[in-house]
């Protein structure tokens, strides 16, 4: 198997709600495997074990993380989007926004370009070039 390289998102008890909502998002948007814990654990049972799942072509991972952790997600590591249009970006924007770290504005490095945290925290930089 060829050497591949995915981003890995760890959750605490949202992964399937998070990946659902992403793949909701995008045209090719596709959860590819899901599985989940058992009534035997170690995890709350229907939390996700691993899932992969794909958004523009790219696949990603997603667990549920059943141990609590002192750190979530950080702005410092984000998904970049090359919008192809005006209105695809307005719409990831309003649909993703919960934190707005740079508002829609033209930065100079681009037409328009807007940087947010989602509802379960991961950072988005969405760009119109």
């Amino acid at each position: 198997m060829a050497q591949q390289i995915h981003t890995f998102l760890m959750f605490e008890g949202q992964a399937e709600e998070a990946i659902t909502f992403y793949t909701s998002l995008f045209e090719d948007g596709e959860i590819l495997s899901i599985t989940r814990y058992g009534p035997d654990g170690p995890g709350p049972e229907g939390s996700v074990v691993h899932a992969t799942f794909r958004l523009a072509g790219q696949e990603y991972m997603a667990i549920d993380s059943y141990e609590k952790h002192a750190f979530k997600f950080t702005p410092s590591i984000s998904l970049y989007v090359t919008c192809a249009d005006e209105a695809e970006l307005d719409r990831l924007y309003k649909a993703l926004v919960d934190v707005e770290l740079m508002p829609l504005g033209n930065y100079g490095f681009s037409t328009k370009f807007g940087w947010v945290n989602d509802r379960f925290g991961v950072s988005w930089q969405l760009n119109l070039p």
